[in-house]
């Protein structure tokens, strides 16, 4: 979303709400107003009493922020720089994007908490303290800036120490979960004034794959987005994910697999040529390669993610509203291309 967006929709200066602003950023509510607390990054003019209202300005320095944190930037460093950019003041050149970055002390202090808790076995400070990393940051910005490193902490330490710590990545990766399973609750399930007119996306690990909590978190970030989801979890058999295809004619389809031997490349092309739809205006699913286990098929002609940042936006372009499709449904039209 650029100015001349903003422009269009407000007629040339009202400004937008924080909600319509996330999400057509493909970001939470909460992460705009966790970097306007941290970074000051939030509307230049506030009026008391009312909803707040972004102005094209105050969306260009945001839709900066976004693309700087995508490309790897830390979130400090990319603050300063899109205030800056908003400014018109020159700042100093970043330096090159790294797939990680340093974590500021903040987000160190959350990670070692949430190990120390876990290597613990205490429950309570365990969710208190995950859920408290979403509220701050954001569900994608807690997943990547606090969830993820600290299960990669507990892995490095289960590999180096002879299984003794295999029960506390265990115990970690289940109260993640458990979070990530009541954002979606919240959010899937709320009342709607308005039906959702969109087909939905769908997700599930391939035939032997068991590593459900990225495509939970990608279930949660999308519901929190409004986006409709079917998520069939671990080990799903090939029948059983093309059957789902044949009968709801999902708009994307998100294939995980963690490891080599569990993708599936003829299955994931298999599932891209099916089309589905009313007869004359027949449509394909857009089929999504997530995971590592993708890493040896780059010339699959499939988009590959990167993580889950990059896998929502994926899957909200995709979008999949059709009138034609919603009325006449899917059942038994579906067929091979």
């Amino acid at each position: 979303m650029g100015v001349d967006d903003v422009h269009e929709e407000t007629g040339g200066g009202v400004g937008v709400t924080t909600g319509s602003l996330a999400r057509k950023l493909g970001i939470s509510p909460t992460t705009l107003r966790s970097w306007d607390r941290r970074y000051g990054l939030g509307p230049a003019s506030r009026v008391e009493g009312r909803h707040r209202r972004w102005t094209a300005e105050d969306v260009a320095m945001v839709h900066e922020m976004c693309r700087l944190t995508a490309q790897g930037v830390p979130p400090a460093e990319a603050a300063r720089t899109a205030k800056a950019h908003a400014t018109g003041t020159p700042d100093a050149p970043l330096p090159p994007a790294l797939p990680s970055h340093a974590p500021d002390e903040e987000t160190r202090r959350r990670c070692r908490g949430l190990a120390r808790a876990a290597v613990r076995m205490d429950v309570r400070a365990l969710h208190q303290q995950i859920t408290a990393a979403i509220a701050a940051y954001g569900l994608i910005g807690a997943w990547e800036e606090v969830l993820t490193p600290a299960l990669r902490l507990a892995g490095r330490r289960w590999e180096s120490s002879e299984d003794r710590y295999v029960e506390v990545e265990h115990l970690l990766s289940w109260h993640i979960s458990v979070a990530l399973r009541e954002s979606y609750a919240r959010s899937a399930l709320a009342v709607r004034d308005e039906p959702v007119d969109t087909r939905p996306a769908l997700l599930a690990c391939l035939p032997g794959e068991q590593h459900t909590l990225p495509l939970e978190a990608l279930t949660a970030a999308l519901a929190e987005r409004g986006r409709p989801v079917l998520m069939l979890g671990g080990a799903v058999p090939a029948e059983a994910v093309e059957a789902t295809v044949r009968r709801i004619g999902p708009a994307v389809v998100a294939l995980w697999s963690q490891s080599r031997g569990t993708a599936d490349l003829p299955l994931a092309r298999h599932l891209a040529a099916i089309r589905w739809g009313v007869q004359g205006a027949r449509t394909r699913s857009r089929v999504l390669l997530c995971g590592p286990g993708w890493g040896s098929h780059t010339g699959s002609g499939l988009p590959r993610p990167t993580g889950l940042r990059d896998a929502v936006r994926a899957v909200l372009a995709a979008g999949g509203a059709d009138a034609g499709h919603r009325a006449a449904g899917t059942g038994g039209v579906a067929e091979s291309a």
